[in-house]
């Protein structure tokens, strides 16, 4: 399931939500991503992320389903925010289930690691000098995609 909104979520509940759907899952991994203070050494006030509805939430929707038909999932979940946020927000949220963790870790891994790099967001960053400056993909990032790459 892919949601993408504004609204902070509460990672716990959609982590409880995922653990009670099914007594066939031995493992739940789940990686919450937040606003940090600071980028590239440069302090950062907050972090604004910009995105294209509808098209978003397709890219997102297939970066899912390439997880799925990599592993065995019970169930995956996907939660990306959009518009300004503040310093300790939460950002995404990724969740997956399986039978076994070693499904469960690669699929949650996999899923960052494209969403760094495949997901459709742009991000705007507020320094403490009040600049705003566009956040550009880094090399680290893509050698990590790239790791998945078949």
């Amino acid at each position: 399931m892919v949601i993408v909104q504004q609204e902070i979520f509460d990672s716990g509940a959609v982590i409880a939500d995922v653990a009670g759907q099914s007594t066939d899952i031995g493992a739940v991994v789940s990686f919450t991503g937040y606003v940090r203070d600071f980028n590239d050494g440069s302090p950062v006030k907050s972090l604004t992320l910009e995105h294209y509805p509808g098209m978003t939430e397709k890219q997102l929707e297939k970066i899912e389903q390439e997880a799925r038909s990599r592993w065995k999932l019970t169930d995956c979940r996907i939660i990306h925010r959009f518009g300004t946020m503040e310093l300790g927000e939460p950002i995404v949220l990724v969740v997956t289930a399986s039978a076994h963790r070693q499904d469960a870790f690669e699929a949650a891994a996999f899923l960052m690691d494209w969403l760094k790099t495949k997901a459709p967001f742009w991000k705007l960053e507020e320094t403490a000098q009040g600049e705003r400056n566009w956040v550009k993909e880094r090399q680290s990032d893509l050698d990590a995609a790239n790791k998945w790459k078949d």
